[in-house]
Order: structure tokens, then C-alpha cells, then sequence
């Protein structure tokens, strides 16, 4: 028979220990670690120290469900056992490689990437995330066409490098202003704030296309390298783009010799309920980048999925590019589990049964409860609220690129959320609904539920 006292013993010292790991792991990140767009100063990081499925925990046992997928990449979950056993079996058999030889998980990882790639997309540029794989796509295009302008939508994020900043469309880019010189920014369609005034999805379709039309002539379409977009719009408010819009895209760049770049780092590998959501338009890009999904994060991994034509052009002559860790086994192994999970646990169908018989209900129902939402809108895993101070008017609840004392109503709605037990993902005036694909129903609705009670928080800002 045990000793309760003994046991007793045994736990506080435990505890103890953890607490001190836990306090030596504040004070060095504190110390030395400069965190993404972050004042180390003013930052307070929660220490995790455990995952599963779709929840995670901090050192003091706080747990919380994760509605973030952290940054949009965890799909299928936290710590999935299929997933930390090929990389086991990778590391004992193959750590890491030079780009310049070939391995077999690598190889296979690229042939299952243009497997479920659309069209005669049927060649990967590994790299080691999102950011690099935009500043590939982008020099293949370059390259593909001796054109030098790329158009991108001001409400975008294409990543953190010089090239993709500069691409990008949010305020993001502005500390690293003067761009890299040849990105142009058009308007893409936004229905719920149209900048072409309009009145209907379609007439947004008609107008945002007219636009970009006009753009490519203002520009001189003989300089247009390509037309880099988001397929759904991801940081900038989960924009869906009305039916037609992509396909009007695709008509443009054919007509004028511009290559299509499709952006699939967060909408893609199951997000929107399909493999790549410009599969829900029947559209064939030329290139695809892709990250995030493609491994759910649990290694770094990205790339670009490039058409037979522009593959073509490197056949003979040799690609100016290139990374130490491309294709990296590790990386290339969980992205092959992570296919076959996808596959296995038939994710992609169930984001989009989770999206329509789920999540569009449950928001729906809470835009009707909560004055503060303004609309919401998303595809399979992947959800916006758009929260404002006055629904007639659809002034936002707080300014556009608000900090500071401006944004304090969103940062009372995230720490409503995470008391309640949520991680929220928040961005501007809005809340993000992109929970893990793997997430049960049940876990699914607590979420939702504890997102209802959280929103009374925001009411109180509210005008009219």
C-alpha cells in the first residue's frame, strides 16, 4: 500500500520543479528572445507546456481550446500521433540532406502535393515557409514572362521578407517602406465594404474586375509580370471572393500573357474544405504557394506548385534560387503523414460539413443575438466576425489599424475569450473563427458557445 504521505511529498516537489522550469523558461525569453511583431517590453507570453488534439495548456494548468489553430496551420491538430511517428522514423533513418540530392520522402512528398494540385500543376520549389515560397513564385514569374510588375490587393499578407512585405497590402508593410520596386496594389472585391459602392455580390464581382481591368491597362499590361492573390483572403478578414472573380481573373491574365499566382499559404490543405480553395471556383493558377497546412506546422515547410509551362523553362537552363533546407526530410516526412491523415480521416469533407452544418448556423445565430456583428462570412474551417459599433452605419468597433488605448475593445473580447477557456485569433475588428479540422463537434459548439457569452463584452461598445 503507498504512503499518501510519500506521495504527497512527491507531487509538491513535482510541482515545484515544473515551476521552476516554467520561471527559468519566462526569465530567458524575457532576457533574449525578440518575438514577431512584438515590443519585447511591453509583451507578456504564456509559457506552454502542452498540446493534444485541440487544446493546449500554459505552466500554471490553464487549458485552453484552441479556436487559432495557433496561426492558422495547425490542421490537423495538436501533437497527432501519426504525424510524431514519421518523424521519429525520419530522424532515426535521415535527419537532413543537401537540396541537390534526392531522398525518397521528399520525392514522395512533392509527387502527393501535385497529386491533388488542380490542373497540370505538376512541379514543387520546396522552401521553408510561406514568405519564401511568394518570393520563389514570384521570381518564376518574373522570369517565365521578362516582366517585372507584380499586382497584389491592398487587403492582403503575403509574409515578412522583403519581396513578400512588399507585395503585401496591409499596414504591415509600412514600416519597411521604400518597397521593393515593381508591386502595384489594386482593389479585390470586399462586398461588405465595397470600395466600388455596389449593391450586390455580383455587381461586386463585375466592378472589382472592371477595376483590375483598368489597373493592367493603367499599368501597361506588356510590364505585368503576374497577379499575386490570396484565394480567400486570410489575415485581412476571411474574404470569400463572389463566384466569377477568380474566373475573371484567370480571363485577364490569359488575355494579357500574366501569370496567375495563387497565395493557398492559409487557405489551403483543408481550410476552405477543399485540397486548395481555388478548387471550389475550377480555376488552374500557373503557380501555387503553398505552407501551413501542408504539414499542419509541425515542422517548417513551403513551396511553390508551378504548370508545365513554367517548370518547361528550367528544364535546360537552372533555376537562380534556391535553400539550404529545401525539401528538408524532416519537413518532407510530416507533410507526407499529414496527407495521409488528411486522406485517412477524410478532413477535407468534414471542414466543409463542419462549415455549413456548424459554424454558418451557430454565427448566424449569433449575429442575430449580438448587436456588435456586422456580418459574418468564411468557407469550411475558416470564419470571420466582423464586429462594429453601429450596424446601419458599419462603423467598425475599433479604427482601422487601431493601437494602443483604440484597440481596447478588441482586447477585452480576447480576454473574455480566454478566460472562458478560448484562444481567440483576432484581427483589426474582427474575430476569427479557425479551429483545428480534426476538432470534435462537441468541442466544436463549446467554442462557439463560450465566442456568444464573449461577444457581450463587445455590445457594450455598441452605438446603434
Amino acid at each position: 500500500m503507498s504512503d499518501p504521505t510519500l506521495e504527497s511529498v512527491r507531487d509538491e516537489a513535482a510541482a515545484a520543479a515544473r515551476s521552476a522550469e516554467s520561471s527559468a523558461a519566462r526569465d530567458s525569453d524575457r532576457r533574449h528572445v525578440l518575438h514577431p511583431w512584438s515590443s519585447h517590453a511591453m509583451l507578456e507570453p504564456t509559457v506552454v507546456t502542452g498540446s493534444a488534439g485541440a487544446h493546449f495548456w500554459d505552466d500554471n494548468g490553464q487549458r485552453w481550446l484552441d479556436f487559432s489553430s495557433q496561426l492558422v496551420n495547425v490542421n490537423v491538430g495538436h501533437q497527432h500521433p501519426k504525424m510524431i511517428a514519421a518523424i521519429k522514423a525520419q530522424a532515426g533513418k535521415l535527419c537532413t540532406i543537401a537540396p541537390y540530392h534526392a531522398n525518397e520522402v521528399t520525392s514522395e512528398a512533392a509527387r502527393l502535393i501535385c497529386e491533388i494540385a488542380p490542373g497540370n500543376l505538376d512541379r514543387v520549389f520546396f522552401t521553408n515557409g510561406g514568405a519564401e515560397a511568394i518570393e520563389n513564385a514570384i521570381r518564376m514569374a518574373r522570369l517565365h514572362t521578362a516582366r517585372h510588375k507584380i499586382l497584389t490587393a491592398y487587403r492582403s499578407y503575403h509574409g515578412a521578407t522583403a519581396g513578400a512585405i512588399s507585395a503585401t497590402g496591409d499596414p504591415r508593410r509600412w514600416a519597411s517602406e521604400p518597397a521593393a520596386p515593381g508591386f502595384v496594389k489594386f482593389w479585390g472585391p470586399y462586398p461588405y465594404r465595397s470600395a466600388f459602392h455596389s449593391a450586390s455580390a455580383a455587381e461586386e464581382c463585375e466592378r472589382a474586375l472592371s477595376h483590375l481591368a483598368d489597373t493592367i491597362a493603367a499599368e501597361g499590361r506588356h510590364t505585368i509580370a503576374a497577379i499575386l492573390l490570396e484565394t480567400v483572403v486570410g489575415a485581412n478578414g476571411i474574404l470569400v471572393p463572389p463566384d466569377g472573380y477568380l474566373q475573371g481573373v484567370r480571363s485577364l491574365c490569359d488575355e494579357h500573357g500574366i501569370m496567375m499566382i495563387a497565395d493557398e499559404v492559409m487557405c489551403g490543405f483543408g481550410r476552405c474544405g477543399e485540397w486548395f480553395a481555388i478548387d471550389r471556383w475550377n480555376v488552374v493558377p500557373d503557380l501555387i504557394t503553398f505552407a501551413k497546412g501542408v504539414n499542419s506546422g509541425y515542422v517548417p515547410l513551403g513551396g511553390v506548385i508551378m504548370s508545365e509551362a513554367i517548370s518547361a523553362g528550367f528544364a535546360t537552363r537552372a533555376y537562380p534560387g534556391g535553400l539550404t533546407y529545401s525539401g528538408h526530410p524532416l519537413a518532407c516526412a510530416a507533410a507526407v503523414a499529414c496527407i495521409g491523415i488528411y486522406r485517412e480521416e477524410d478532413l477535407i469533407s468534414r471542414a466543409r460539413s463542419l462549415g455549413e452544418d456548424v459554424i454558418a448556423p451557430a454565427l448566424g445565430a449569433i449575429q442575430e443575438r449580438h448587436p456588435c456583428v456586422g456580418d459574418v462570412r468564411g468557407l469550411g474551417a475558416f470564419w470571420a466576425i466582423e464586429l462594429v459599433r453601429d450596424r446601419r452605419t458599419r462603423e467598425p468597433l475599433v479604427p482601422f489599424n487601431a493601437a494602443g488605448a483604440a484597440e481596447a475593445p478588441m482586447t477585452e473580447l480576447a480576454a473574455a475569450c480566454k478566460r472562458r477557456g478560448l484562444w481567440p485569433f483576432v484581427a483589426s475588428n474582427r474575430l476569427h473563427i479557425v479551429p483545428p479540422l480534426t476538432i470534435d463537434e462537441p468541442s466544436l459548439r463549446e467554442g462557439l458557445s463560450i465566442v456568444d457569452e464573449a461577444l457581450h463584452v463587445a455590445d457594450r461598445h455598441c452605438t446603434g
